[in-house]
This record gives C-alpha cells, structure tokens and sequence, in this order.
C-alpha cells in the first residue's frame, strides 16, 4: 500500500494513479470496447451480436448472421475508425468478424 500523501489531490488523479499501479487499464478499455459497440452500432446489429472481445489491438466480434457479418465486413475500416474516435484513442489497428 502507498503511502499516504498530505496534500490534497482530486478524486480524478488519484483514480488514476490506481489504476495504473494495479495495471487496470487493459481491463478498463475492454468494457469501454464493448460499451462503444453497443452505442455506435445501434439496436440492430446488436441483436445479431454475440460477443464483442479485445485482444491486444485486435477487436473480435462474433455474429449470428452471417448476412450481417459480410455487410459489415464492406466498412471494417470505418467501424475501427468511429470506435477508436468514441474511445478517444488508438486502440483497435484491426476488426474480425465471425
């Protein structure tokens, strides 16, 4: 446990410093990942998606319609470009459907 510091800091700064000497934030920008789908894609192909995972820079999203997966598949790089903007960083280079 750290020790305690006698001047004051905002509740933001020191949630960060948690987060990074636990080593939180790979697990954080996996919610915000998923949290991100859900919003820029819309109720409908939600309800086609199965499952939304990120593996390094690589985002997995597995869908059971494959009609679905192929429309989608024409727009990859705009898909990786609205959620690396709504995420406000670089953290998707490539998207697999499956």
């Amino acid at each position: 446990m750290p020790k305690r510091q006698n001047e004051h800091s905002s509740l933001k700064d020191v949630l960060k410093e948690f987060v990074a000497e636990n080593r939180l934030q790979k697990g954080l920008d996996k919610i915000e990942v998923r949290d991100a789908w859900k919003q820029l894609m819309g109720s409908g192909v939600n309800t086609y998606t199965k499952d939304v995972i990120l593996k390094n820079e690589t985002l997995y999203v597995s869908l059971s319609s494959s009609v679905l997966r192929e429309e989608l598949s024409y727009g990859k790089q705009k898909i990786i470009t609205m959620l690396n903007e709504a995420l406000g960083k670089d953290l998707i280079k490539e998207l697999i459907l499956r």
